[in-house]
């Protein structure tokens, strides 16, 4: 029982550490830190990096590397700006050709990283000199603003407090049955549980910090948009990982590439499918954060890629891939 206790204990090191910088800040700032505006808006500022950061999860995975996700980033929002402002396209379509634009420079990564054989840390880094400079390009090394009311919604407008708490109670009730679900299955075939106090008092913490997520996001303005894109985009890509055979192959690709290729999988074509699906990624990334700014920068994205990376670490990954 000590075993499981302490085990328990090192799965949520990090976010006892996040509990406890926050209660450090909330000291130094009297209260201010922790008010559900301020804690808001850090949501939604760093919602265009964990969009990013969800897709380089499966990327470290397979022990590959992006160092061009700033600059990809700051092209796809400029591209949308650009499409947006100077053109006159409608929202929905300079944020589909924005997302194209992401599509297609991923599957120029995956041709060169899976097919060419080229390491994934040199094709990134040139891209990531490139791109920055196509930003330039496209901008004229000035902003493009103001974005349309369709566009910049995406990063500043919020989910009417009411449907927010609905939100937050299907949220809830969603993780409960799931946990619950898993616990009689698990105990149907004859694996072994969890014990049923620990597994209490998990499943009441955790439902207890999905609650305070939303209340705090409920006594400011509500869910915004940019936020609630993040937790669809975690809940798709949990299940794509975990419960598809797309997903389990590049855990596969990580933990040991010559028993994957071995096995049968096509180590390239995964590769290639990932790259190309993380460019999309990363290309809504970049217009989340080009909605909330109001406007496409020249300076959009820098460092965004340590951020990412770090992000990726820090949750959890392993560098060593699989």
């Amino acid at each position: 029982m000590k075993l499981t206790f302490v085990q328990h204990i090192r799965q949520y090191t990090m976010l006892i550490a996040l509990v406890g910088i926050w209660l450090i800040f909330s000291i130094l700032t009297q209260g201010v830190f922790i008010s559900p505006r301020n804690l808001s808006n850090l949501f939604l500022q760093t919602a265009a990096v964990a969009v990013i950061t969800i897709g380089m999860t499966l990327i470290i995975v397979t022990r590959n590397i992006d160092l061009s996700v700033g600059s990809v980033a700051a092209l796809a929002g400029a591209v949308g700006a650009y499409l947006n402002v100077k053109m006159g396209w409608p929202a929905d379509i300079s944020i589909a050709a924005a997302c194209l634009s992401g599509l297609a420079i991923g599957v120029w990564h995956g041709f060169w990283i899976a097919y060419r054989m080229v390491p994934a840390f040199i094709v990134t880094l040139a891209s990531m000199m490139i791109f920055r400079g196509a930003v330039l390009g496209i901008t004229g090394g000035a902003t493009i603003a103001p974005l349309s009311a369709g566009f910049k919604g995406l990063g500043q407008h919020y989910i009417a407090p009411h449907w927010s708490i609905w939100l937050g109670i299907v949220a809830i009730l969603s993780y409960v049955t799931i946990t619950l679900y898993k616990r009689i299955k698990r105990s149907s075939l004859g694996f072994s549980v969890s014990p049923l106090v620990l597994e209490l008092l998990k499943t009441g913490l955790i439902c207890a910090a999905i609650g305070g997520f939303f209340l705090i996001l409920i006594q400011n303005r509500g869910v915004p948009y940019a936020v609630f894109l993040v937790l669809l985009l975690a809940i798709a890509f949990n299940f794509l990982s975990r419960q598809t055979v797309f997903g389990r192959q590049l855990y596969a690709i990580g933990g040991n590439p010559d028993a994957a290729s071995l096995s049968g999988i096509d180590i390239k074509k995964q590769i290639m499918m990932l790259y190309a699906l993380f460019g999309v990624l990363t290309a809504v990334g970049g217009l989340v954060l080009t909605a909330r700014l109001n406007a496409a920068t020249t300076s959009a994205g820098v460092g965004m890629e340590l951020d990412c990376i770090a992000a990726t670490v820090i949750g959890g990954t392993s560098l060593a891939g699989g």
